[in-house]
């Protein structure tokens, strides 16, 4: 399940999982104390996918901390721990799972599967301004999207427009890096140092709002 496990930033933790369709091994893969309180709380969900994305969110929640963590969602849908021990940012796609955790400041983390279908729709969230190299432009587009998820994780915002609010400066994708990006949603207009991976079938932003 736990693919990677990663120490950041001082106080933070990333876990990188692949994620299994096998709903019952992963049941089992939470603590015990946890079991039948989970397989209660999935049976209500009309969603396959999801059920296996909530578990496999925990499980590696699990196995990255070794000990027992409850994870609830705010009224936006925003993921805490209960004990506040940590925040927590969630992220899923076709074949991973990726947790942030920091013990200080908010966080966000997002994993995209690689695909075209992002050219049809970087139109709606890139703007004029914005800087595509057009010699990779599936992955720089991809890399858009997803750092301006991270974004908006960290952003106790409504309504953000990402096209018109989220703005992410000038690079050229590597394979591993960091590059800029600010939002002028809020008055602060904060800026964030972005933290990207292209993996061979995804790519993975994240970034801690200091």
């Amino acid at each position: 399940m736990l693919l990677r496990k990663e120490h950041i930033d001082g106080d933070g933790l990333i876990g990188i999982g692949k994620i299994t369709d096998n709903h019952q091994a992963l049941l089992l893969s939470l603590p015990q104390s946890q079991q039948r309180a989970a397989e209660e709380y999935v049976s209500k969900m009309r969603s396959e996918r999801r059920v296996i994305e909530w578990l496999t969110t925990r499980v590696l929640l699990f196995e990255l901390l070794g000990e027992e963590k409850m994870i609830d969602n705010r009224p936006d849908g925003r993921p805490f721990l209960i004990d506040g021990s940590y925040k927590i940012s969630i992220s899923h796609t076709k074949d991973y799972a990726a947790v942030l955790l920091h013990k200080q400041h908010s966080v966000g983390i997002d994993v995209e599967t690689i695909s075209g279908r992002v050219s049809k729709l970087a139109d709606k969230f890139i703007s004029e301004n914005e800087y595509i190299d057009h010699s990779q432009q599936v992955i720089h587009q991809l890399l858009h999207w997803s750092a301006k998820e991270t974004m908006f994780k960290m952003m106790e915002e409504s309504e953000i427009d990402f096209k018109e609010h989220l703005h992410i400066h000038p690079f050229n994708p590597e394979r591993k890096g960091v590059f800029q990006a600010n939002e002028s949603k809020t008055p602060q207009q904060k800026t964030f140092q972005i933290h990207y991976e292209v993996l061979p079938d995804a790519v993975l932003t994240w970034a801690v709002d200091r």
